[in-house]
């Protein structure tokens, strides 16, 4: 947590992944490509999806400036409270589609789509963060066949990557164990969504539907209705502390007595007023002695 003084606004301060072990210039390059991915990660705007606001280079870290949101990831709310009915995980397969439907609009593929990087919000709202990112391995129970394999992700991986990880929320447990090698897990609580699923989770990467097919079949799922994820409320996280501002506000000038103004109505002179007043005085009185 941290307070941009160019936004003035709280905002969560993230270093990027960089590899500890390169050196040298295979280090340098690693770092710029850090800093290219976060720079292009702020033209993602979807309402759930994480905004990031900059990204800087500080001596040898790459920074990233986004907005803080008060949350937990899902791997955290799952681990205490236990899986999501059908009705919630398509709801959240909807908001998370939604968000990277947009950004495979503009050419960024998220590649490690997984609940750690699902954050439910205290809101009830959910936020998908870390688009497009470099980071360590995927967790391999939500990683697609041909990343695996050592495949560059595309937007279909991430379709996989969102059918595992939408599994695992329902189910309990990710479709193909904890290593993504294991045998296929049989569905026991998907219910209507186990249809969505299943081809979200085709090995053939060709044979999965684009993220805005994806997003409408959920969409038929919940038939339409919003059956948000409303967590527990988080334990309050104080507020970053926000720097001295000094503000300079001009002195009032005090009022000035009645009796010493020296304007009237409308900033007229006060001795205009009285002559005028002596002036329609005597009219009347001439008026009167003609009659």
């Amino acid at each position: 947590m941290a307070f941009d003084t160019m936004l003035h606004r709280t905002v969560a301060a993230k270093r990027v992944y960089v590899d500890p072990d390169a050196t040298g210039d295979a280090a340098e390059e690693a770092r710029a490509t850090a800093l290219y991915e976060a720079r292009q990660a702020t033209r993602v705007l979807h309402a759930a999806a994480v905004t990031v606001f900059d990204a800087v280079r500080h001596e040898d870290d790459v920074w990233v400036v986004m907005e803080y949101v008060p949350c937990r990831n899902m791997a955290d709310f799952l681990a205490e409270h236990g899986e999501l009915t059908p009705q919630q995980g398509a709801y959240l397969g909807r908001r998370l589609g939604a968000a990277l439907a947009t950004a495979h609009a503009i050419g960024i593929t998220h590649r490690s789509v997984e609940p750690g990087n699902v954050l439910l919000c205290d809101d009830g709202g959910v936020k998908l963060t870390d688009i497009g990112l470099s980071a360590p391995a995927p967790n391999p129970a939500f990683r697609a066949p041909e990343v695996a394999m050592g495949t560059e992700p595309v937007p279909s991986s991430d379709a996989f990557a969102l059918g595992a990880t939408l599994f695992a929320a329902v189910e309990g447990t990710p479709p193909f164990g904890t290593d993504g090698t294991g045998a296929p897990v049989v569905p026991q609580r998907s219910g209507p969504l186990t249809g969505a699923l299943l081809k979200m989770l085709r090995d053939d990467p060709e044979l999965r539907p684009t993220m805005q097919d994806t997003v409408q079949a959920l969409k038929a799922v919940t038939k339409g209705e919003e059956v948000g994820v409303v967590p527990p409320t988080a334990p309050a996280m104080p507020a970053a502390p926000a720097l001295p501002q000094v503000v300079n506000v001009p002195a009032t000038p005090a009022a000035t007595p009645a009796a010493m103004r020296t304007t009237g109505p409308a900033g007229i002179p006060t001795r205009w007023l009285l002559i005028g007043a002596a002036a329609v005085a005597a009219l009347i009185v001439l008026l009167l002695l003609l009659l």
